[in-house]
C-alpha cells in the first residue's frame, strides 16, 4: 500500500465514518463480482522491488531523500526507513522472451539508479535484511519523512499501547523492544503480483498460499539481524512482529495479527476482504470524497478508496488488490513472501517458478489445497523461513520431505510445464528453472551465502561488513548465488 497520506489526528466520527464507508464499499465491490465488471481478458505481471541503501563500508546510508533526489526516475519511490528505496516495474505479459525483457528492464533501471545514487555516497544492495544493521538504525529518527510513516507508527503504538517486543529464536537468540515500527524497515521484499479473473481468483490465492513454504525456502536471503544469525528467511518473523498491533492480553484472546497467513483455504475473493472488515479495526480512518455506490449506480467504476486503504493495512503474505486502470477495474494476488536479491538474475528466476507454478496448479483436476490442510500450508512457510532448503515440508503424494526435494521431484516439473502453457521461449525457461534447480542441488542460497562467509571472515561485525561489501560486488556481476565464491 503505496498511497500518500495527509498528516492528520483522527476524531471517534472519523473512525465511525470510515467504517460505515468501507462497509459500503464492500456491498459495492460484492455487486460487482455479482455482475462481472471486471476486466478478464490480458492477464499481466508486474513486480515491486524493496533496496536498501549503503555507504562505502558496507554499513547503512540514512541518504533514501538524496539518493531518490538524484535518481529522479517516477518509478521510484521511498519506503519505510531512510535505508531503503523501492523500484515499481511496470506490468507486461508473459510469453515469449518476455523474462528476459524484465530482467534487462530492471538492469538498466538499477544501473542507471546505481550510478546516480553514488554520486551522494548511496550504493544500491538487493538483500532481506542488511546484514549490517544495528539497533540503533532502526529508531523513529530513521523513519523516511514522508507522513505516512509517521501516522502509520503513530496509529500502530496506539492500538498497541506499549513498545513493541521482538523475540526471535534461530541459530542465536534476539529479545529486544522497540519504540517505532522501523523495524519493519529492515524487511525488503520483491513482490510479485498476477491479474487473474475474478471467477478464478480464489484457486489462485489458494495455490499461492499452498506454495509459499517452498518459494520461501529455495529463495532465503535473511540470515542475520541485528549481528545475530537467526532463521534463513528472518524476514517473516521480523515483518510479523514489527506490524502486530496486539498486546500479549490480545494475542491471548485470539485476536488476528495484521501480518496474517490467514486461517482457511477461500471460495471467492471477497471472502479475504470481508474478513479484512470484519477482524481488523482502521489504522487510517481518512474518507475520501467519492461515493462508490453513487458512481456504480451512474455506470462508472469506484475506485473504493477506504477498501483499498484499509485493505493495505492488513499484511497478508498473499493478499487480494483491488485497481481501477483506465476506467476498468481488476483483481491481482499480490505475492509477497519473497526476499529482495541476491541478484536480478536470481529475482527473475524466483519470479519464473512462482508464475509457471500458478499456470498450472490453480487449474489442476485435484487442486493440491483439497489434499493438504491449510496448517500444513502455514506450517511449511513456517519451516521454510526458520530453515531454508533444510527444512521439512509437506507435499501431497510425497509426505514430509526435504525442501529440495520438494522442488525437484513436484514443483519443478509443474514450473516447466506451466511456462510452456504461458508461450515462454524454451531457452529462457531452461535458464531460469535451471537456476533454481542448481541452488537445490547446491544448497547455495543468500541466506547461506552469507552465513558460509561471515563464519570464514570471523563471525563479528568486522565480518559482517566485509561480507557485505563481498555481497554488493557480486551482486553487480547479476550472477546467481549459488555460482558466488
Amino acid at each position: 500500500m503505496g498511497r500518500d497520506v495527509p498528516a492528520i489526528a483522527f476524531t471517534r466520527e472519523d473512525r465511525r465514518r470510515y467504517r460505515d464507508k468501507v462497509r459500503r464499499s464492500l456491498d459495492v465491490l460484492a455487486q460487482m463480482l455479482r455482475e462481472s465488471r471486471f476486466e478478464v481478458e490480458r492477464p499481466q505481471v508486474g513486480l515491486e522491488i524493496e533496496l536498501n541503501l549503503v555507504d562505502s563500508r558496507g554499513e547503512p546510508a540514512m541518504k533514501n531523500a538524496e539518493v531518490l533526489a538524484a535518481i529522479a526516475e517516477p518509478d521510484w519511490a521511498t519506503e519505510l526507513g531512510q535505508f531503503n528505496v523501492e523500484i515499481n516495474i511496470p506490468p507486461q505479459g508473459l510469453s515469449g522472451d518476455s523474462f528476459a525483457r524484465l530482467e534487462e528492464s530492471v538492469r538498466r533501471r538499477l544501473n542507471r539508479a546505481r550510478e546516480r545514487a553514488e554520486r551522494v555516497g548511496g550504493h544500491l544492495m538487493l538483500v532481506g535484511i542488511l546484514p549490517t544493521l544495528r539497533e540503533p538504525d532502526v529508531s523513529e529518527g530513521t523513519l523516511s519523512a514522508n507522513p505516512r510513516y509517521k501516522l502509520l507508527n503513530e496509529q500502530i503504538f496506539a492500538a498497541r499501547g506499549e513498545d513493541l517486543h521482538i523475540v526471535i529464536e534461530g541459530v542465536d537468540r534476539l529479545d529486544t523492544y522497540a519504540d517505532s515500527i522501523t523495524p519493519e524497515a529492515a524487511c525488503t521484499s520483491v513482490q510479485l503480483h498476477l491479474q487473474v479473473a475474478p471467477s478464478a481468483f480464489a484457486d489462485h490465492w489458494n495455490a499461492a498460499q499452498a506454495i509459499a513454504g517452498p518459494q520461501v525456502a529455495v529463495a532465503a536471503n535473511s540470515p542475520y539481524l541485528f549481528g545475530r544469525q537467526l532463521w534463513r528467511e528472518t524476514r517473516i518473523s521480523l515483518f510479523e512482529q514489527a506490524t502486530d498491533t496486539r498486546p500479549e492480553e490480545l494475542k491471548a484472546q485470539g485476536v488476528r495479527p495484521r501480518v496474517w497467513f490467514g486461517e482457511r483455504w477461500i471460495t471467492s475473493v471477497f471472502d479475504l476482504f470481508e474478513e479484512n472488515v470484519r477482524y481488523f479495526p482502521a489504522l487510517l480512518p481518512i474518507c475520501e470524497e467519492e461515493d462508490p455506490r453513487a458512481v456504480l449506480d451512474a455506470g462508472g467504476m469506484p475506485l473504493l478508496h477506504e477498501l483499498t486503504l484499509h485493505n493495505g493495512t492488513v499484511y497478508r503474505w498473499n493478499r487480494p488488490v483491488y485497481a481501477v486502470v483506465d476506467g476498468v477495474p481488476h483483481l491481482r494476488v499480490e505475492n509477497r513472501v519473497l526476499p529482495a536479491g541476491p541478484t536480478v538474475a536470481d529475482i527473475v528466476a524466483n519470479a519464473a517458478f512462482y508464475y509457471g507454478l500458478m499456470r498450472v496448479l490453480p487449474t489442476a483436476e485435484r487442486p493440491v489445497w483439497t489434499r493438504m490442510s491449510f496448517a500444513a500450508a502455514e506450517d511449511n512457510l513456517r519451516n521454510a523461513a526458520r530453515f531454508g532448503l533444510d527444512a521439512h515440508l509437506y507435499w501431497p503424494g510425497l509426505g514430509e520431505a526435504p525442501a529440495s526435494e520438494v522442488i525437484l521431484r513436484r514443483l519443478l516439473p509443474l514450473a516447466y510445464e506451466g511456462l510452456d502453457l504461458w508461450g515462454v521461449d524454451p531457452a529462457e525457461r531452461d535458464r531460469l528453472l535451471g537456476v533454481i534447480e542448481r541452488r537445490c542441488v547446491t544448497g547455495r542460497t543468500g541466506s547461506s551465502w552469507q552465513v558460509d562467509t561471515a563464519r570464514s571472515l570471523g563471525g563479528d561485525h568486522e565480518a559482517l561488513r566485509h561480507m557485505t561489501l563481498r555481497y554488493v560486488e557480486h551482486m553487480h556481476t547479476n550472477e546467481p548465488v549459488h555460482l558466488w565464491d
